[in-house]
């Protein structure tokens, strides 16, 4: 008994002893309560941490944290100098609240005097002088959130935005993006909300209507989700527009309406909900939110806004700080005494140095102005799934993508599935034809051809349906001189259509107002014109393949060498021989190389025939191989283009190139108005097509068409050469004999799909376009459409034998020889008769004939000498009185 008296005893010291230890430390919060509600979301977070604080006996095991709170209303700065002079009279090692800046001044200038740490969650602009040492902030640091800002928007890469603010601090929270566009060659239009209003639906009226599709909000959570609603009222809503929300709180807002709108919508999130004791945290506040009073409207039930868990961090700050400090007391202060506390620096400083890992990330503070600096922000982008985090921010080492954003999406049919989207085209073929049927036709069904079966493909690959709308002017899309745009580039940059599939072909200027795919298709300028009249070959066509000049070399060329060859004949020694080889004691020498011998060598191996005479010195033989090898070169050369000249049939065209239809004016030449041809040559720097676009400009009503059947029409009639893709010209050529291509490309160039600028569709269509490119789909939809009957005439062409036409000339040349030989025989003939009619005075006519018969009678072998002539001497032809004797002696021995 005496033993269960003393254990009892001893208990009951034990249970003094740990309740003289146990400490008890006092918060103050001071909170502003709005009409709409009973208590602020800070007042809740504030008693859910001092809670949690202090069930977690491992934080904080002899210490029991308690709080006083004071409710004022907004911009009641005097009340909150009062209510914070009531609480450090009670005795608190920190003050929280207000949060609106005018209390908070006045609350700030009596904790900097009793030097008691006051803490704030909310944004604070710092002053230039900042004097308040005893000053702590766990909202991140503002020109942080600047620099974050502006790194999201060059992240996107955009070139216009509108900034919408909603009260002044939001310029001072936009300093380094206004500052940006000297650096980022970025355009910023900045306009502010009506104060005190919340209908913002006359300034969306006009941001719609300026076409302002890149829109930054700067306001609070409750104002972002009043306009979320009249932007989805007003039709804005849609994958075109990007709205970006500085508030930290765009997770907490219920986008459940428009998750499958669209709409491009991001934000910062300071939250780290991966972490799990943040998410069970989160949790426990949900179960006790929904159990208490309803929630403001546009927030999601029962979640945490980012002011909240700030505030549930400071509170959790306090007690680490406490932990650390030993043997401190806390004692009642006056405001009107001015006898700080004993305490206050030093546990200023271990605030300062205390470190925490709590709802919004790690939390380390700057010990010269007590602001957070080193944080994580999380930038949160709108799905179809809720808002996912797409890259990470930290304050020192900048934006990094994270790992799923990184990675590509195989599934490339998420924003497209069980989408209808309006695609604009036009009339061409054979890109977008009218079919042809009997029964009346509609929708989609209308139209066929090669953009129709890439548009089902795309359709097939994405998931997505359309509606083929054509045109409303009838044109591609280019710019008048006031800057505006007409045809398909307009409706898409209006967002009537979401899609252009036809042959719109990708330029600068379009690429600046709508995006493109990547080319379905790649071509070049070319004219289109009548295919010229073959020429009728000459009856000389075979001196076609040498020029005049090399023909005249030729021929002088041989003269030139014959001459050569018979002086270093005669001048030779080697080429002298005996003509009686017999007698070797005969002076009398002999040389085969005359010049009529040369000139016949000459000649001989220019015609590959050869002749009797060879040399027999070196110099000479060299001279006779070096010609025989100039003619074998000219031989082969003149025979090898022999063939191709006279099988080939040339055609006489006018122009061969666009340089030829620039120089002259008598062929009319043009392109479709409006098309990217023409915008090529207007906007061309280079000579030749500043002289064409200067001859189409001033005959615009003439020299540019409508549409490209106008342009075939008059090639086909008139005297007019196209200027047009190569592509269609493949097409009208393969349908139509008359009409070919005149020289090559003048430029390089796509066709692609065009979307909107920002358009989500671009990407996807692109990898769809790349896919079908892989597999080939792309070729045979262009062979499918562009086959046609062709020209057989041309395509079947063979050598053609050669005719009377080709090669008569050459038997006039031999016609020319012979008859020239015939005359040169009979000059010979008569050359030879009148040196041998020395015996007689004269030569008969009669006895040339006799002589001529004796010499025609080649079939006899030998020749008949001729008789005397009896009786009456008949007429003399050629007197010859000196030699008279001579020819009578010669008669009558060939009479024996």
């Amino acid at each position: 008994m005496e033993r269960r008296k003393r254990l009892f005893l001893y208990l009951l010291f034990a249970a003094q002893l740990c309740l003289s230890s146990a400490q008890v430390l006092r918060i103050g919060g001071i909170f502003e309560t709005r009409e709409s509600e009973l208590v602020s979301m800070d007042e809740l977070a504030f008693k859910f941490a001092v809670n949690n604080i202090n069930r977690n006996k491992t934080l904080m095991p002899n210490t029991t944290l308690t709080y006083d709170i004071q409710r004022i209303n907004l911009f009641d700065g005097f009340e909150a100098s009062r209510r914070v002079c009531d609480q450090l009279t009670l005795g608190v090692v920190a003050v929280f609240g207000p949060s609106h800046s005018s209390s908070v001044s006045a609350v700030q200038s009596i904790c900097n005097a009793l030097e008691v740490p006051h803490i704030q969650t909310r944004w604070k602009h710092p002053s230039v002088d900042n004097k308040d040492t005893f000053f702590i902030n766990l909202y991140p640091e503002y020109s942080a959130i600047a620099r974050a800002i502006l790194d999201v928007v060059t992240f996107f890469k955009w070139r216009k935005l509108t900034v919408v603010y909603e009260d002044s601090t939001g310029l001072m929270r936009m300093q380094e993006l206004i500052k940006a566009p000297a650096k980022f060659n970025l355009k910023i239009k900045i306009r502010q909300l009506t104060p005190g209003n919340q209908d913002a639906r006359p300034l969306l009226k006009e941001l719609k209507k300026d076409k302002e599709f890149f829109i930054l909000f700067d306001c609070s959570y409750r104002m972002a989700a009043e306009l979320l609603k009249q932007l989805s009222s007003m039709g804005m809503m849609t994958e075109y527009y990007h709205f970006f929300f500085t508030t930290l709180d765009l997770f907490a807002l219920d986008l459940e309406p428009y998750r499958y709108s669209g709409v491009n919508m991001t934000g910062f999130r300071l939250l780290n909900v991966d972490d799990p004791w943040v998410a069970s945290t989160m949790e426990r506040w949900a179960m006790e939110r929904l159990q208490g009073p309803k929630q403001e409207s546009g927030l999601m039930d029962g979640i945490m806004t980012t002011d909240a868990a700030l505030m549930y961090d400071a509170v959790f700050m306090v007690a680490v700080a406490s932990q650390r400090a030993t043997q401190m007391t806390v004692s009642s202060l006056q405001c009107h005494r001015h006898k700080p506390w004993r305490f206050g620096p030093r546990f200023m400083n271990l605030f300062k140095e205390a470190q925490w890992h709590g709802l919004t990330g790690h939390i380390v503070l700057n010990k010269t102005d007590g602001l957070r600096k080193d944080f994580d922000l999380d930038i949160i982008s709108l799905k179809e799934d809720g808002t996912t985090r797409i890259a990470v921010w930290n304050s020192y080492r900048g934006m990094n993508l994270t790992e799923s954003n990184r990675e590509k999406n195989n599934n490339v049919t998420d924003s497209l599935a069980n989408r209808t989207l309006i695609v604009t085209t036009i009339l061409e073929n054979p890109y977008v034809m009218q079919k042809k049927s009997d029964k009346e036709l509609v929708g989609n069904d209308r139209f066929e051809g090669y953009c129709l079966d890439l548009l089902k493909e795309l359709s097939n690959i994405l998931g997505f349906t359309y509606e083929v709308r054509l045109v409303a002017d009838g044109k591609y899309g280019a710019q008048n001189d006031k800057g505006e745009w007409n045809g398909m580039v307009r409706e898409l940059i209006d967002h009537v259509a979401d899609l252009a599939v036809a042959p719109l072909t990708i330029t600068y200027v379009r690429e600046k107002v709508i995006d493109f795919s990547k080319p379905f298709m790649t071509l070049g300028i070319s004219i289109l014109y009548r295919k010229p009249n073959g020429t009728n070959p000459g009856v000389f066509s075979f001196l076609n393949p040498l020029s005049p000049d090399i023909w005249m070399y030729v021929l002088l060329a041989c003269t030139g060498v014959s001459c050569v060859l018979f002086v270093i004949a005669r001048f030779t020694p080697y080429e002298w021989y005996n003509p009686h080889p017999c007698n070797p004691s005969s002076t009398l020498i002999q040389n085969n190389f005359t010049l009529l011998n040369s000139f016949w060598f000459g000649v001989g191996a220019l015609m590959r025939q050869g002749s009797e005479l060879m040399p027999k010195a070196l110099s000479t033989r060299i001279v006779g191989g070096i010609w025989w090898f100039f003619t074998l070169i000219i031989i082969s050369s003149y025979t090898a283009n022999l063939a191709a000249f006279l099988t080939v049939e040339r055609m006489d065209a006018p122009i061969d190139s666009a340089d030829d239809l620039a120089k002259q004016t008598r062929i009319e030449y043009g392109a479709v108005r409006d098309g990217s041809t023409m915008t090529f040559f207007k906007k061309s720097k280079i000579s030749t097509y500043e002289k064409m676009w200067a001859f189409m400009s001033s005959r615009k009503n003439t020299a540019l068409v409508k549409n490209n059947r106008e342009g075939i029409t008059r090639v086909l009639t008139t005297d007019y050469a196209m200027l047009m893709e190569s592509t269609s010209i493949e097409y009208i050529s393969q349908r139509n004999c008359n009409l070919t291509q005149i020289g090559g490309l003048i430029d390089s160039k796509g066709y692609g799909v065009g979307t909107p600028i920002g358009s989500p569709y671009r990407d996807k269509v692109t990898i769809a376009i790349l896919q079908l490119q892989e597999e080939g789909k792309l070729h045979m939809m262009k062979e499918k459409w562009w086959r046609g009957n062709g020209c057989p005439e041309e395509d079947n062409k063979e050598a053609n034998a050669l005719g009377v036409e080709n090669i008569g000339g050459i038997f006039i040349v031999l016609a020319a020889g012979l008859v020239l030989s015939v005359f040169v025989a009979i000059g010979e003939f008569i050359y030879k008769a009148r040196r041998n009619a020395d015996i007689e005075e004269c030569v008969s006519f009669s006895t040339m004939m006799e002589d001529l018969g004796i010499s025609l009678q080649c079939y006899k072998g030998i020749r008949r000498r001729s008789q005397p002539h009896s009786g009456t001497r008949p007429a003399c032809i050629f007197c010859q009185p000196k030699r008279t004797a001579r020819r009578e002696g010669m008669r009558r021995d060939s009479s024996t």
